[in-house]
């Protein structure tokens, strides 16, 4: 499902997207999210970066930058392929983007879905990684 960002008149894909917002059912027939609470990305090594020198919107960078203007968006998350690693940014009560990043043995904590879950399960049958 994409995500329709009015501001830069643009839509993304991200790899995953949970919406709680009624509005979004009239936006289902055609296709897209206008009111996401929540934002997962995978990263892959191309669009980790953060430089905005590539047409290619970046996941940290870019993206995220428009991401950001996303009224409904609480909480926006990253998931490394390299290496045991997760990185949730949520806005806080002040409207303030907080990083909560997650590593080896870690409990990941999604607030804005009140989801809770160990970061070995998102890496389960993963061998290859750090």
């Amino acid at each position: 499902m994409k995500v329709r960002l009015e501001i830069a008149n643009s839509y993304f894909y991200p790899d995953l997207v949970v919406t709680c917002d009624s509005r979004d059912n009239q936006s289902f027939s055609e296709d897209f999210i206008r009111y996401p609470r929540l934002i997962v990305e995978v990263l892959s090594p191309t669009t980790a970066a953060f430089a905005r020198n590539a047409l290619a919107k970046r996941d940290r960078g870019d993206k995220f930058a428009d991401y950001r203007s996303l009224e409904t968006l609480e909480e926006y998350v990253l998931i490394s392929q390299e290496r045991i690693s997760v990185d949730c940014f949520r806005r806080n009560d002040e409207g303030f983007w907080v990083l909560y990043p997650y590593s080896k043995g870690a409990d990941i904590y999604l607030a804005s879905i009140d989801f809770h879950c160990a970061i070995a399960s998102l890496y389960e049958d993963i061998t290859e990684i750090r």
